[in-house]
């Protein structure tokens, strides 16, 4: 199988899921603390507040690292879209953000969101001058695993976290950030309004009730459809969908593309289709004019859909979760 994600080398990629059971549960995993009183007196809300601006938490992050970071961060940089896509959900507008995965720009589902917030780099790519030029005191690096890069951002601000481990689900890796921003509560919130919603939606389907629905992205090789523990098949678990046979497998990753061949192994009651480069894209529109493709029991019945792979092909957030929830239930309601 092949994980979905990232640029990452594979001997550190080994490393980083030997230590994936620490994950981003180390980062609920926290000691309080504030810097010396001194300088400060009874009478002195100057002193106050320089002792509250000083005031440290340290976590651990998703490698199992303790780290020191501001009990209130205010200039927060992150690293890659679910980073983004986290503190955002928390109300939290950061300083500095990367492009989407992808992508030269943000996500386009919270491209309203982010509207004048500096642009410091590509996915996991910062450029390290616009970095320091963003001034952060806390950095979200999501499941960074180059340790030259992690060094270079350290220098910046020691207050950097690695956020999520490679197996990490969404709800693990939010919770980890909403503690790390003190909002635990929050994320805890938001995480139970969704699977409440998702379950709601579900019931609501009427004759998709329960319908084997096929995840696919489909890559400039082939088509990949998605494991059980992926993102956007974990959101129709909670819908009490279900998933072809043939895909009803434990995992978070992405399959081998597949060849025309096999192209029946992606047919389901529903067939949910994406796409993360123009080749990606040319690469579908080309196939939609086969035989293959046109025998697939979804496309024959009108029930093959094409979702914004930028938001159904990652790791996944809490606003993503709902996007992917709001696209099940336009197409699922829609017959």
């Amino acid at each position: 199988m092949i994980l979905h994600r990232r640029p990452a080398r594979n001997a550190t990629r080994r490393a980083a899921q030997a230590v994936a059971a620490l994950g981003a549960a180390a980062l609920l995993l926290t000691a309080c603390g504030t810097d010396s009183d001194s300088g400060k007196s009874s009478g002195d809300k100057a002193g106050k507040a320089d002792t509250a601006s000083s005031a440290t938490r340290t976590v651990k992050d998703a490698t199992g690292k303790a780290v020191e970071i501001p009990a209130e961060p205010k200039r927060i940089v992150t690293l890659t879209q679910e980073d983004l896509d986290a503190v955002l959900a928390l109300d939290i507008k950061p300083v500095g953000i990367t492009n989407g995965q992808g992508l030269d720009k943000p996500p386009a589902y919270l491209a309203d969101k982010v509207e004048g917030i500096d642009v410091v780099g590509n996915l996991l790519q910062p450029v390290m001058d616009k970095v320091v030029a963003a001034k952060p005191d806390l950095i979200l690096a999501g499941d960074m695993q180059d340790e030259q890069v992690l060094g270079q951002l350290r220098e910046i601000t020691p207050a950097t976290l690695v956020t999520m481990a490679p197996t990490d689900d969404w709800k693990l890796f939010f919770r980890g950030v909403g503690n790390a921003v003190n909002k635990l509560d929050a994320a805890n919130k938001f995480i139970t309004t969704h699977e409440g919603a998702a379950k709601a939606a579900g019931e609501k389907l009427g004759k998709n009730k329960g319908a084997e629905v096929s995840i696919v992205r489909w890559n400039p090789d082939g088509p990949s459809w998605m494991e059980n523990k992926q993102f956007a098949s974990g959101v129709a678990l909670e819908m009490g969908l279900k998933r072809p046979k043939s895909q009803d497998k434990d995992g978070n990753a992405h399959t081998p593309s597949l060849s025309l061949e096999k192209i029946n192994e992606i047919d389901g009651d529903w067939l949910f289709l994406s796409t993360l480069t123009s080749d990606g894209e040319k690469a579908l529109k080309d196939v939609q004019s086969k035989p293959a493709y046109k025998e697939l029991g979804a496309v024959k019945n009108g029930q093959a859909v094409t979702v914004d792979g930028s938001v159904w092909s990652t790791r996944g957030g809490p606003l993503a979760a709902d996007v992917v929830l709001a696209d099940y239930v336009k197409a699922l309601s829609a017959k």
